[in-house]
């Protein structure tokens, strides 16, 4: 199993399927690349943009955070670092 997979056996915490398969693909492809961006079109019918957006609000999920939790902990940490170093540059 995958350190970022969602724990079997955990509640499910009212997460939507699609919710779910969003976590489980992340957790299983944690790099982003074109054929990553190919494969999400393919399996949930997004643009990158929109499924980035929909794991960005699961990011801050309490019920995603209960089903995954680390994987919502790296993704908050990439966040982190990606807004971090944002900072750094605008200053």
């Amino acid at each position: 199993m995958h350190l970022g997979a969602p724990r079997p056996g955990a509640e499910q915490g009212g997460l939507d399927e699609r919710s779910r398969a969003i976590l489980a693909f992340e957790a299983e492809w944690p790099q982003h690349d074109g054929a990553k961006e190919e494969a999400l079109r393919a399996r949930f019918g997004m643009e990158p943009a929109r499924y980035y957006q929909v794991l960005a609000r699961l990011t801050d999920d309490p019920r995603a955070q209960a089903h995954a939790p680390l994987l919502i902990g790296r993704l908050r940490r990439l966040r982190d670092a990606r807004a971090a170093r944002r900072a750094r540059l605008l200053h």
